[in-house]
Order: C-alpha cells, then sequence, then structure tokens
C-alpha cells in the first residue's frame, strides 16, 4: 500500500490519518482499500456525489478546448452558465467567482457600492447570530460565529447582528447607515437552523418599506439542496441579491454573486479575479445545472429529503434523542450530550465499510448526502449509525 508523508501541507484543522484515493457516487476509497459511505460530500460541494461522468465528460471536453482566456474576455460557457441561471431564478446579472467567501465578499462590495450610489454612503449590513459566510476578513466580520470576532481582530466594521428569526432585533438596528440584510436561509454552520417562511417574507416586507436589499447566502442551501433549486423559494420571495458556492460546481472551484439588474452598479474595476468565469468551471456549472433541472431531479430530491428525515426520527426515537431538523438533503440530528465528534470518529471507524457524517456542533450531526444518493444508501447510512449509537449507550 503507498505511503504518503504529510509533513508539507500546512495545518489549517485535525486531519484523520487516512487519505482517499478514488471516490464514485455517494462512496469513497481510502489509500488501504476501505470503503466509506459518504454523507458529508465536501460539505454539501458534491451534489451529485463523487467523480459523476456528467462532470468529468464536460471538464475534459472543455479542457481540450478552452481553459482560460482571461476574465477580460468573454468565453461560451460562462454566459450560457450565466443565461441559464437568470432564466432559472429572481435575478438578472451573474458574476462568477471561486469560492463562496468571495462571492459573498462580492455581494457584500456591491451592497455597499448601491449604498454610495443610492443610499448617501450608507454601509451597514446587518447579519446574524451564529451565521456563517466565509473566512475572509470581511465575511468572517459578516458571520456570527462565537469566537471569531477576535480571532484576527480587528473586525471589519459595519456588520451589526440581530437575532434569527426575530424581526423586532432586526427592526431595532435599522438606521441610517443601513443598506441591507444578509442572511442564511438555513444556517448550516450553526446546526442546519432554518428561518422561518415568516420569518423570511417578513423580513422582506420589511426590507422593502425601510428601502434596504435582502441578501441570501445559499452558498450551501442552493442548488437544489433543499428539494428546490434555491431555499428562498420555499418561503416565495424575491431577495435583490443571492450568493452561491459549493454544490454549483459538483466539486470544482466555482461560486456565484447574482442580482436584479437595478442594484448592479459595480463600474469597471470594482470587481474583478483572475480566474473567475473562466470556461472549464463554467462548463462545469453548466454540467450541474442541467442535471439538477432536468425533469423529476428536484422532485426526487424533495422525496428522499422526506425519507432521509423519516430515517432521522427512527433514529431519534429509539435512542431517545432530541429530534431532527432540516429542508431536504440538509438535515440534523440533535443528540442528547455532546458526544458528536465521537460517534463522527466511530461511523468513520466502522467495519467493514466506514461512514463520513459531520457534528458542526459537539450535540449534533449533519448530514449533506449527494442530491443523487440512492434509496438504500440511505437505509444502509442509519444502520450504521444506529449500531454506532447503540454502542455508546
Amino acid at each position: 500500500m503507498p505511503y504518503y508523508d504529510t509533513s508539507a501541507l500546512m495545518e489549517i484543522t485535525h486531519r484523520p490519518d487516512l487519505v482517499f484515493e478514488q471516490g464514485h457516487g455517494s462512496w469513497l476509497s481510502d489509500s488501504q482499500g476501505k470503503r466509506y459511505l459518504d454523507f458529508v460530500q465536501g460539505w454539501a460541494v458534491n451534489c451529485l456525489g463523487h467523480s459523476p461522468a456528467v462532470l468529468a465528460d464536460a471538464l475534459a471536453a472543455q479542457a481540450r478546448k478552452l481553459i482560460n482566456p482571461s476574465p477580460a474576455f468573454y468565453n461560451a460557457p460562462a454566459i450560457e452558465l450565466a443565461a441559464l441561471l437568470a432564466e432559472n431564478s429572481a435575478f438578472d446579472r451573474v458574476f462568477f467567482a471561486s469560492s463562496g467567501a468571495e462571492a459573498n465578499e462580492g455581494a457584500i462590495k456591491l451592497a455597499r457600492k448601491w449604498g454610495q450610489v443610492h443610499k448617501r454612503g450608507a454601509f451597514e449590513i446587518i447579519t446574524f447570530e451564529n451565521g456563517f459566510h466565509g473566512r475572509t476578513l470581511a465575511t468572517m466580520s459578516a458571520s456570527g460565529k462565537p469566537g471569531w470576532d477576535t480571532l484576527f481582530a480587528p473586525q471589519v466594521p459595519g456588520f451589526p447582528k440581530a437575532s434569527l428569526n426575530d424581526l423586532d432585533s432586526v427592526a431595532a438596528l435599522i438606521g441610517p447607515d443601513t443598506v441591507a440584510v444578509m442572511l442564511e436561509p438555513i444556517q448550516g454552520e450553526a446546526g442546519v437552523v432554518p428561518a422561518s417562511v415568516e420569518f423570511l417574507q417578513d423580513l422582506r416586507r420589511l426590507t422593502r418599506e425601510r428601502g434596504l436589499l435582502l441578501i441570501v447566502d445559499e452558498v450551501q442551501t442552493g442548488m437544489g439542496r433543499t428539494g428546490k433549486l434555491f431555499a428562498h423559494e420555499h418561503a416565495a420571495i424575491a431577495p435583490d441579491i443571492m450568493t452561491l458556492g459549493k454544490g454549483i460546481g459538483g466539486g470544482v472551484p466555482l461560486s456565484a454573486l447574482l442580482a436584479r439588474e437595478d442594484v448592479c452598479c459595480f463600474q469597471p474595476g470594482d470587481q474583478g479575479g483572475t480566474y473567475n468565469g473562466n470556461p472549464l468551471m463554467a462548463a462545469a456549472g453548466l454540467a450541474v445545472l442541467r442535471a439538477l433541472l432536468a425533469p423529476g431531479f428536484l422532485e426526487s430530491v424533495a422525496a428522499k429529503g422526506a425519507y432521509l428525515e423519516q430515517k432521522l426520527d427512527e433514529i431519534s426515537a429509539r435512542h431517545g434523542l432530541g429530534g431532527e431538523r432540516g429542508s431536504g438533503l440538509l438535515r440534523a440530528l440533535v443528540l442528547k450530550d455532546e458526544n458528536g465528534p465521537a460517534i463522527v470518529e466511530a461511523a468513520r471507524d466502522h467495519e467493514p465499510n466506514g461512514l463520513l457524517l459531520n457534528a458542526p456542533r459537539p450535540n449534533l450531526l449533519r448530514f449533506m448526502p449527494a442530491l443523487n444518493v440512492e434509496w438504500d444508501e440511505i437505509d444502509r447510512m442509519a444502520e450504521i449509525l444506529n449500531r454506532c449509537l447503540a454502542r455508546r449507550s
């Protein structure tokens, strides 16, 4: 078996002592030949599973034609992907980037520029406690993750924090410098905490009444994850700005900033990026989006999400846990203690096949399978998880 010396990699997280070499669909294989059922999928990135043929074929075909002519020129895949996104959303214009944080940074810049042009320099963007918008300095400042206010202090100013599902807490923060409100329809890193339909509708009404932009960060919830193409569609609202990441590339670095026409006020030179909108990544995004828009695909996601919900409810009842929550194929199981990391480790070490889960909080597990996960793979996940939970009882 091959040996890998990992000492040249910078330490930025705790990683288990294994190296993955292959992945197909919902399964990964490590360098020792062990297989793992993957219900993390790169933190909801691999929306079509590992190495899907449609994505591999699109990348290979485009790589033979044109990889990156520079963002100073148009290219066909970016034009086609932007048009398809606009056609299937409430937005008119699209800017492509390489990561969710970069898309959110662009949304912040666009809102502040709009404030300069239309609201006498207003720049504050109300965000939410426990929210997560990325790891740049501005997106960390916009986030409400505990401890991030001092990690790389001083923060970027201009991000007062409201409480999710509390409209009064938002209204209390609006002042002459407020330009926008920004939120995740479901707070993923906080433990899959949804904004209610009523709150989203009331927030859209409030922002319109006060002349503010509404920005939805759909980096984790977008691209079919909740059973609709975008999570805010469940509330039947039309935001002013939306960001996409993770699933839009199906596993490759791609994200997008979308906005209504009357919000698009960037001037040449205001925004850019060396790799942004390159045809290789755009071709991948096109393949992914076309797959999601295929007849019956999103309906299947919703059905499998309901089945996953049922299986998690059964697990919760069987082991006396705290229930489950989420939407579509983004779900969390609330534990009765803070043994989440230990359960993640036990599931990963399960024999003969491991199970990959995520514990964004010590007291819960998060589930982000491929959107085309098989029904029997959901059953297999439940079987392994039941065994791991029983051993800890």
